[in-house]
């Protein structure tokens, strides 16, 4: 969603006020920093990065400043007074203001701070990108209204709001015209889709799906991230749509009950267990990731145990996983916990090499296999060659021409390994 707001940002300053985008912020006249606060260093990195922008501010005085994101929602006026240089702070939901913030401070040379929550408003006012690659993000829904013990983010991007589905197929249909190939549909909670249409009829995440399925040259679909509170009977029946990618992110965060009770989680390891085990009944070989939290307060070995026994049952392909970071204004913050820091870490690196492990397994059996790729850049480290992902997001290198990128094509897998496969094209 970060990745979504930064275009974002940058679109709407290209089009409102005829700026371009530039790779080296010396040159730069307008510098915007979109943060993240689900944990604690990335906000600490914020302020180091200020930092480092301070020199072009010295420079050239009239360099434009902005801190937005949930950094920015969470600290306000705040960071104004820890790094007076910045001359605008504004939320995930006041990015469409941005030109006019812009216009305050080149009038005033003073800081403009806005951290509001209108809803949706931004998406009225946020022009149709035309940095266009063949994989794009687009967001449903913002915000979460499940209040997790650990989490921020009702705090920093408000309750759950979710787009018109009219807005979102115009949007996607703008995307597809410009040859994007797949799109991600994103939300803090993206199956808590729930909007009215024009009619006035309730749409859900399923039924969106569907819309969008008819979309000519959309042929591969993903949605990020899930609760599995609302992974619901129809969202698992939608996988039985080619067109949704072999592979669901549904975060679980703990494989103990007693964890996810303090978590807040409201669901259980036993449902959360049915859910998969009937997706796979409509999927069989799909991929499943998910998030952990290891080291939660009061997190036993046992309980840990049981985290591990449920990435063995489930048999995860990828994760994302932290140490426990208390955030502000989060019951969370406040829990005891007495388990010590070099154990918490002994406790990451266990369960980050079991999912490593589940993942090098899935990759080895796809070798000798045929998969559909979505080709969509060229290679990072081979300059011949072209690297594209497959359903289950894997990474491919290969060779082939570039007029392959933006297409989907099939490959044999002829190599697995850690991060990435290697491929080769049909003849």
């Amino acid at each position: 969603m970060n990745a979504y707001d930064a275009d974002k940002m940058a679109d709407i300053m290209c089009s409102d006020r005829n700026m371009e985008r530039t790779d080296d912020p010396s040159k730069a006249s307008v510098l915007l920093l979109n943060t993240c606060s689900i944990r604690e260093k990335p906000q600490e990195k914020v302020f180091s990065q200020l930092g480092r922008w301070q020199v072009y501010k010295k420079t050239n005085p009239n360099v434009v400043i902005g801190v937005g994101g949930c950094v920015a929602s969470q600290e306000g006026k705040s960071i104004v007074k820890r790094a007076p240089y910045v001359d605008i702070v504004f939320g995930p939901q006041t990015l469409h203001r941005l030109p006019q913030m812009y216009d305050q401070v080149v009038a005033s040379r003073r800081s403009v701070v806005d951290i509001s929550f209108p809803k949706t408003e931004k998406f009225d006012f946020l022009p149709k990108t035309n940095l266009i690659k063949p994989s794009a993000f687009v967001t449903i829904i913002e915000g979460c209204s499940k209040f997790c013990s650990f989490c921020v983010v009702p705090y920093t991007r408000g309750l759950e709001v979710s787009r018109p589905p009219e807005q979102i197929l115009d949007e996607i249909n703008h995307l597809a015209s410009m040859g994007v190939r797949e799109v991600t549909l994103l939300g803090q909670n993206v199956n808590a889709y729930r909007a009215k249409n024009s009619e006035g009829a309730r749409i859900k995440l399923s039924q969106l799906i569907d819309q969008v399925t008819t979309i000519e040259n959309i042929d591969r679909i993903r949605f990020t991230t899930s609760h599995p509170l609302q992974f619901s009977h129809d969202l698992i029946e939608s996988f039985s749509n080619k067109k949704l990618a072999n592979f669901l992110h549904l975060p679980v965060q703990s494989g103990s009950n007693r964890i996810l009770e303090l978590m807040k989680r409201k669901h259980t390891v036993e449902t959360y267990i049915a859910k998969i085990n009937k997706l796979k009944k409509v999927r069989p070989n799909i991929s499943i990731s998910s998030d952990f939290i290891v080291g939660f307060p009061g997190e036993t070995e046992d309980d840990f145990r049981q985290t591990m026994a449920l990435i063995e049952t489930i048999g995860f392909d990828q994760s994302f996983s932290f140490i426990f970071s208390p955030r502000p204004q989060t019951p969370a913050a406040s829990m005891k916990d007495t388990t010590s820091y070099d154990e918490k870490l002994d406790r990451l690196k266990r369960l980050q090499a079991k999912i490593s492990s589940n993942a090098m397994k899935i990759s080895k059996s796809m070798v000798g296999t045929s998969q559909r790729i979505l080709v969509e850049k060229k290679s990072k480290k081979v300059k011949t060659q072209l690297a594209g992902r497959t359903e289950n997001n894997r990474w491919v290198n290969f060779d082939g021409p570039e007029n392959l990128i933006g297409q989907f094509i099939d490959l044999t897998i002829t190599e697995a390994l850690p991060n990435s496969l290697r491929g080769r094209l049909y003849h």
